[in-house]
């Protein structure tokens, strides 16, 4: 039998049958659409996060103390609890020195209760230096940001997230100039971020409190080290020279003489993006392997389906048989059936699958715009949909075809 008989032969047993192929497609439906829903998040959830970071600036190197314990990506010991107090003012200094390099930023971190009036939140509070707010784009949406002089001379001036400022003052007031409390000293707001979002270490941008770093040292933390300097590289100088020249800076700063005992550890940009990336990558290939369970279950319906069709088509198998049809023909022609019902039953689901995605993107750009989430309809997706459909309906069809085609004429043709 030719396979274009063959095709025009199966086409026609699932249209004389069309609820039961349309159930039978159902699993596959489900569990196709199911992938391509979680690949799609996974790709907008990895676009929103990378995007994020390359906002920051794409020339930025960060400096964490204490060194990574095994490997360059492995977590500092500052970020294991271990307080670490080796970076410092002297450090700053002479980083800003250095002609591959811009500026240089300090920070430090900590959390406590803000006041004002009746209304309070707990939030995570920065201290950083005046050069942070350039350093690190935060653009100023009210008011301005503080200055050196507010850092020199310790002055109890804040900027704070627009989220916070809705929380303690409502939408009609003004926070300019009005004074809020932070672990028991009062400062003044001088200064609104344009936007929330996460920014760098996790802290949220919409609910933080920036203070001078001077303040925050010595009045709120009672330090005089640093959490982690962010720096600013000169776009003349390759990022690779520039965290040289910072290795060789703070080494001669802290003494070493062994660059397996760095007491710090330097991050670029191109580091953490190639980190976040493979988080996300692995997380998006897990969920879709979880979905991919469906496809499994999908999969043996068809086979069960296939199996009561070939009984019920018993006689006709025999009646063919007898007339000259082989083993293979029988064969070919339910393993093309049972392709051809996942194949359209994962065309449907990747259908099934970009309208949900189109419908989610809308109601999150709509409602929860200051999100930032984009749409993403990996390609990559739909391959493996189709792909994976004409796969299962191979492994899935095999069996029943197989006994369809092993079945006795004379015994076939007797079958009630």
């Amino acid at each position: 039998m030719l396979f274009r008989d063959a095709f025009k032969t199966s086409t026609r047993s699932l249209t004389q049958s069309k609820m039961r192929s349309a159930l039978t497609m159902l699993g596959i439906v489900i569990g196709i659409s199911s992938v391509i829903i979680l690949m799609s998040i996974g790709q907008s959830a990895q676009d929103l996060i990378l995007n994020q970071v390359q906002s920051v600036g794409s020339n930025l190197v960060i400096v964490i103390p204490g060194a990574p314990s095994n490997g360059k990506f492995s977590p500092p010991a500052s970020e294991q609890g271990i307080i670490i107090t080796t970076l410092k003012q002297r450090d700053i200094d002479s980083l800003e020195r250095e002609p591959s390099i811009d500026a240089a930023a300090a920070v430090v971190n900590g959390q406590a209760e803000v006041v004002y009036g009746n209304n309070n939140k707990t939030i995570t509070y920065q201290g950083v230096s005046a050069s942070m707010f350039p350093v690190r784009k935060l653009t100023i949406g009210v008011g301005s940001a503080f200055t050196k002089a507010d850092v020199d001379s310790a002055n109890h001036v804040v900027v704070i997230g627009p989220e916070l400022a809705k929380t303690l003052f409502g939408s009609a007031l003004n926070p300019i100039n009005k004074t809020i409390r932070l672990k028991n000293l009062s400062f003044r707001v001088v200064g609104i971020l344009e936007k929330g979002g996460t920014g760098m270490f996790g802290v949220d941008q919409g609910n933080v409190v920036i203070v001078p770093i001077t303040v925050a040292q010595k009045q709120l933390l009672g330090i005089s080290h640093f959490s982690a300097v962010i720096v600013q590289a000169n776009s003349q100088y390759d990022l690779n020279f520039v965290e040289s020249r910072m290795k060789f800076v703070l080494r001669q700063n802290h003494g070493i003489t062994d660059p397996n005992k760095d007491d710090f550890n330097i991050m670029t940009q191109a580091d953490i993006l190639s980190i976040l990336g493979n988080i996300t990558s692995i997380l998006t290939i897990f969920l879709a392997a979880i979905a991919s369970i469906s496809l499994v279950v999908g999969g043996i319906g068809i086979m069960n389906i296939m199996l009561v069709s070939v009984t019920e088509r018993t006689r006709e198998i025999g009646l063919r048989k007898a007339v000259g049809a082989t083993d293979g023909d029988i064969l070919q022609q339910f393993l093309i059936e049972s392709v051809l019902l996942t194949l359209l039953g994962g065309t449907a689901g990747i259908a099934f699958g970009a309208i949900i995605v189109g419908i989610a993107y809308l109601v999150i750009s709509t409602f929860f715009s200051s999100l930032g989430w984009g749409f993403a309809f990996p390609l990559s997706a739909v391959l493996l949909g189709l792909g994976v459909s004409g796969v299962a309906g191979i492994v899935f069809g095999i069996y029943p075809a197989r006994k369809a085609g092993k079945k006795n004429p004379v015994d076939a043709l007797r079958y009630e």
